[in-house]
C-alpha cells in the first residue's frame, strides 16, 4: 500500500505552516546574489541542514543558484547522514512520495529500484523516522525547482565507495540533480571552527575525500562519494559559501559550521 512520509521536524527546523515557510524560503533566496547570467548548469552541490535560522542563509545562497535552471531537473537524488538509527549501508524509503508543508514530492521508484539492485542499499524505513538531514532540504528544492521526484537515501556505516557506486547507478544525464547534506565542524570555539572549516572546504575544493575526517563534516561519507564521482566526472567545485552558526544566528562560543558547493561540468561540456 502507498504511504507518504509526513514531516517530522517541521515546526523545529523550519516553520510548520505552509504560509510561513513559504514566505521564510523566499526571503532566504531573495537575500542571495543574482546567479550569473551565463553561468552552466551544475550536476551537484552540497548543502547543509541545521535549523533554517542557523544554516538557512549559507543553504538559500546555493539553491539560489538552481533558478535559471528549474526546467531542467526532473530528478533529485539526495543523500545525507544518518543521525538517530545506526545500521549499515544506505537506507531507501518504502514510502511513495515525502511530504512537507509545500506539498508531497514523489519519491522516484524506478531509480529506488535500481538503487536497490546494489549490494549496499537496502528498504529501511526506520532510518528515515525522525532524520532530518533529508527533509530539511526539500521546501528549497520545492520552491526553486517546483515539479520533480526525489529519490532520498539516508546514509549510514558505509564507504565512500559504497556512495560513490550507488551515484554512479544513479548519476542520470541532465535532468538529475545531486544533493548532498552535510554540516561541518560541531561545537567548536569561532576561531577553532573557522580554521578547520577552511581545511574542509579546501580540502572539497581540491576533491581529496581521505583528508576529511569524521569531526570535520557529519555528512563526510555521502561528500566522499560524490568527491569520488566528481573526479571521475572531471567535475569542477566552486565554494559558495562558508559560514557558521556564530556568524548567521548563535553564540560564538559554541558554533556549527556551514559550506555550500556547486559542482559544474568544465566549460564547453554538458552534466551527464
Amino acid at each position: 500500500m502507498d504511504w507518504v512520509r509526513t514531516p517530522e521536524v517541521a515546526g523545529l527546523f523550519y516553520p510548520a505552516d505552509e504560509s510561513s515557510l513559504s514566505r521564510m524560503v523566499a526571503r532566504l533566496l531573495k537575500e542571495a546574489p543574482e546567479p550569473p547570467a551565463q553561468g552552466l548548469p551544475p550536476k551537484a552541490l552540497i548543502a547543509p541542514h541545521a535549523g533554517y535560522v542557523y544554516s538557512g542563509p549559507v543553504a538559500a545562497l546555493v539553491y539560489a543558484r538552481l533558478h535559471p535552471f528549474r526546467e531542467r531537473f526532473r530528478r533529485v537524488v539526495l543523500l545525507g547522514p544518518a543521525h538517530r538509527y545506526p545500521f549499515r549501508g544506505l537506507a531507501a524509503s518504502s514510502a511513495s512520495a515525502f511530504e512537507t508543508p509545500l506539498g508531497s514530492v514523489p519519491v522516484d521508484e524506478a531509480a529506488r529500484a535500481r538503487a536497490l539492485d546494489l549490494a549496499s542499499v537496502r528498504l529501511l524505513d526506520e532510518a528515515h523516522e525522525g532524520e532530518h538531514s533529508l527533509e530539511v532540504h526539500l521546501p528549497f528544492l520545492q520552491v526553486v525547482l517546483g515539479e520533480f521526484t526525489v529519490l532520498p537515501l539516508v546514509v549510514g556505516e558505509a564507504s565512500h565507495e559504497d556512495v560513490a557506486e550507488v551515484l554512479k547507478e544513479l548519476w542520470g544525464e541532465e535532468e538529475t540533480l545531486v544533493v548532498i547534506s552535510s554540516d561541518l565542524s560541531h561545537f567548536l570555539s569561532y576561531e577553532r571552527a573557522g580554521r578547520l572549516d577552511e581545511a574542509t572546504a579546501r580540502s572539497i575544493e581540491a576533491l581529496r575525500p581521505e583528508d576529511i575526517r569524521h569531526d570535520q563534516a557529519c555528512g563526510r561519507i555521502p561528500l566522499g562519494g560524490l568527491l569520488i564521482r566528481a573526479r571521475e566526472e572531471g567535475l569542477e567545485v566552486e565554494r559558495v559559501d562558508l559560514r557558521n552558526s556564530g556568524d548567521t544566528a548563535g553564540p560564538r562560543d559554541r558554533v556549527v559550521g556551514y559550506g555550500s558547493f556547486l559542482f559544474t561540468p568544465p566549460a564547453g561540456t554538458t552534466a551527464r
